[in-house]
């Protein structure tokens, strides 16, 4: 029992030794140990020879060391620094984490309102907003888009949850290898939750809160939706946000239209949108869609026969800034829209009354006129405005090149008409009894200590009231305005439309009150129109981008501010001024057309405003600074350029006559051309003798003279409606104008 004791206690000491022995040794070993286990002084100690060395039995344990053992250790270090790593990473996505609100109230933020602006045509004029374009849905904008951004940005964008571990380590593998950052891995999740919620500053605590918002949005929303609101939202440059904007902005085309090489330069643009656009490095712009083309070939979107097509197109060269006329319209519109809906708050549909086809024509007119005349004549700038019957506004030119300048001259310049405002003080005086065979004499007038002179300083003598308007003779408007009286002059102006301060003194007559172009040309709309209000107006409708009418102008039905004789006679008046007076530049070859010119002193402003039965448009020429023009008047320039647009937007039409005429002459009541001049000057000097200065109208009745303002006239007749290219959402109505054409 003593041996199998000792026997008990010896085998743990020799498992303790880690040596490993044959069953032969272990059985001597033990035999002797066990036989002299009685004695205490070595009696049971092996032989030396035979006890295993320490230099032995770590030769023995090699095994479990060397290159294997370092192995081990290795892995057993990494597998500690990954639980403390990742124990830190989760400490610091908690803590971040807990610094954002909570994800129960993680809502995506609304995009910037954007505003659609329509000619009358449906076609697209301006997208107005902090984006510069609609959004898309995937399914309506080019396929070429996102399949361009995919490949280039996030090619496994439909396999990640949101975070991309192998593209990151990719990139990250390739920054290390070049030296410097040349790839990002964020994916377009990751960038669509920073552009959203985030700052751009590059912190840890923002790069924790984006990986958490890519997670929520994953989770949230499929990925469609979310690649469609990160082409939507994300940065172009050139200030445009979205694919449409940008699309719009270099290609001047819908996304919805854009071809494979346009694609691949916008995607290219996404690394850095400022340095690589097309309005600032055409070239590097180009290289870049070349290296987009690339990957999505290697993606297998596009064939080498796609790509050799796309190469071969020439790259896109965009302007400085948006170029074309029609965006002094669409500017027009934005200073308009919050007086008329308040804040806007979601993305708006603008109808318009702008014909895009004249609008084009417009600008053609005035830039033809510069190029040839400008510089020679030291004009620098011009402006046109084109109205029609109802004061809807068919055509605007705010300047020569929106690109140089995007200050609109034609609506928020205020220059003195000069002679353009003396049909307000002819059709005051005929209100009061003149005539327009009504003889004055033209000769030096002083009125106080203000002495007109004619612009020839030549003076005719005794003319008729026609005659001196088509020669634009100072005298006699003067005169007149003395006769009247200026605040009469006002108030007719005031009901055309004149809404500027007038000045109430004898040199109105000479229009030196200040006045913008749109409100002078409307309000010659009057003498166009039979005599009815024409308020200008740009805008049309106003509604939702889910068809939800907000607001709709209501300017079908003016009150009329003119009686018809009086319209009839001013018409033949300023027929005569294109016939044989100052206009004659302005003459439009087969059709009846009536005007008035305009220049100011020391040639600072040269006007004409003239009509047909169709449009009233408004020309100015003249130099911002005020400097003055080498002798150009409004019978030059403006003129030229109204008889060049004019003529263009009358282009296959078939001529009708002015309101109230007949070949030329005007008729009262509908009947009676007025008797021509010379055919009874006795009367007028025996009218002028006895203070009462009327003349029988066509009917034998004396003119009936407004002292106090046009009453209203109840005679059946509708106003004209609007002429133009107009989408009809409605039964046209049959007008006073239709019934003069033929209509």
């Amino acid at each position: 029992m003593a041996a199998n004791r000792k026997s008990q206690r010896i085998e743990p000491s020799f498992q303790a030794s880690g040596g490993r022995e044959d069953d032969d040794d272990f059985h001597v070993g033990a035999g002797d140990r066990v036989a002299g286990g009685g004695g205490r002084k070595g009696r049971g100690k092996p032989p030396k020879a035979e006890r295993p060395r320490r230099g032995a039995s770590a030769r023995r344990r090699e095994p479990s060391g060397g290159i294997f053992g370092l192995f081990r250790r290795l892995v057993y270090w990494c597998v500690v620094l990954g639980i403390w790593g990742a124990i830190g990473v989760g400490g610091l996505v908690l803590y971040y984490g807990a610094r954002m609100p909570s994800a129960t109230s993680w809502s995506i933020p609304d995009r910037p309102p954007n505003i659609k602006i329509l000619a009358v045509s449906g076609d697209a004029i301006a997208n107005r907003g902090l984006t510069g374009g609609e959004a898309l849905s995937l399914e309506n904008m080019s396929p070429y888009i996102p399949q361009a951004v995919i490949a280039i940005e996030d090619r496994r964008f439909y396999s990640h949850f949101g975070i991309d571990p192998l593209g990151l380590a990719r990139a990250m593998l390739t920054n290390i290898t070049t030296g410097r950052m040349v790839q990002g891995g964020s994916t377009l999740t990751q960038q669509l939750a920073k552009n959203m919620f985030l700052s751009p500053e590059r912190t840890l605590e923002r790069k924790v809160q984006e990986v958490l918002l890519a997670l929520w949005l994953e989770h949230k929303y499929s990925k469609d939706q979310i690649l469609a609101m990160y082409l939507n939202r994300v940065f172009f440059g050139s200030n445009s946000y979205g694919v449409e904007a940008a699309s719009r902005r270099y290609f001047n085309k819908s996304a919805r239209d854009v071809n494979l090489g346009e694609a691949a330069l916008l995607a290219g643009l996404l690394k850095a949108p400022s340095r690589l656009s097309p309005a600032r490095d055409p070239e590097a712009a180009e290289a870049r869609a070349q290296v987009v083309l690339g990957a999505m070939r290697e993606e297998g979107y596009v064939t080498d026969t796609e790509i050799k097509t796309a190469m071969s197109q020439t790259p896109a060269r965009a302007k400085s800034y948006w170029s074309g006329a029609q965006h002094y319209a669409a500017d027009m519109v934005m200073a308009q829209l919050p007086g008329m809906i308040g804040d806007i708050k979601e993305d708006l549909v603008v109808d318009t009354t702008i014909d895009l086809d004249l609008e084009k024509k417009a600008d053609e007119a005035i830039s033809a006129v510069l190029d040839k005349e400008g510089e020679k004549l030291n004009a620098s700038q011009a402006a046109l405005v084109s109205i029609d019957g109802t004061g809807a506004i068919r055509a605007l030119v705010g300047g020569r090149d929106y690109a140089e300048s995007q200050f609109d001259r034609a609506s928020k310049a205020k220059r003195q008409p000069g002679s353009a405002f003396k049909p307000f003080v002819y059709a005051a005086a005929l209100e009061a009894g003149r005539s327009p065979l009504s003889v004055r004499n033209d000769a030096p007038v002083k009125i106080g200590k203000w002495t007109p002179e004619n612009y020839d300083q030549k003076y005719r003598g005794e003319v008729t009231l026609a005659s001196a308007l088509a020669n634009s003779l100072n005298t006699i408007a003067a005169q007149l305005v003395m006769e009247v009286g200026p605040d009469e002059v006002i108030k007719l102006a005031r009901r055309l439309g004149i809404e500027s301060e007038l000045q109430s003194n004898a040199s109105i007559a000479l229009g030196t009150s200040e006045v913008t172009l749109v409100e002078l040309t409307a309000a010659y709309a009057p003498f166009m129109n039979g005599g009815y209000k024409a308020t200008p107006h740009i805008i049309r409708r106003i509604s939702t981008s889910d068809g939800k009418v907000l607001y709709e102008n209501t300017y079908d039905n003016p009150p009329r501010v003119l009686e018809p004789n009086i319209v009839s006679q001013m018409n033949g008046m300023m027929m005569r001024v294109i016939t044989e007076g100052t206009g004659k530049n302005a003459r439009i070859p087969g059709w009846p057309a009536a005007g008035k010119s305009g220049t100011t002193q020391s040639f600072r402003d040269a006007l004409f405003v003239g009509y047909t039965s169709n449009l009233t448009t408004g020309v100015w020429f003249g130099n911002d600074d005020g400097k003055s023009m080498k002798k150009v008047t409004g019978g030059g320039l403006p003129a030229k350029a109204w008889s060049q647009f004019m003529t263009a937007a009358h282009a296959g039409l078939s001529p009708s006559p002015l309101f109230g005429t007949v070949n030329g002459e005007p008729v009262l009541d509908g009947t009676q051309p007025v008797p021509q001049e010379g055919g009874d000057e006795l009367f007028d000097i025996i009218s002028r003798t006895l203070g009462t200065d009327e003349r029988p109208a066509g009917n034998g009745e004396a003119v009936a003279s407004d002292q106090t303002g046009a009453a209203p006239l109840d005679d059946g007749l509708i106003p004209p409606a609007e002429v133009g290219g107009e989408r009809q959402t409605g039964t046209r109505r049959t007008t006073l104008l239709d019934f003069l054409v033929g209509g």
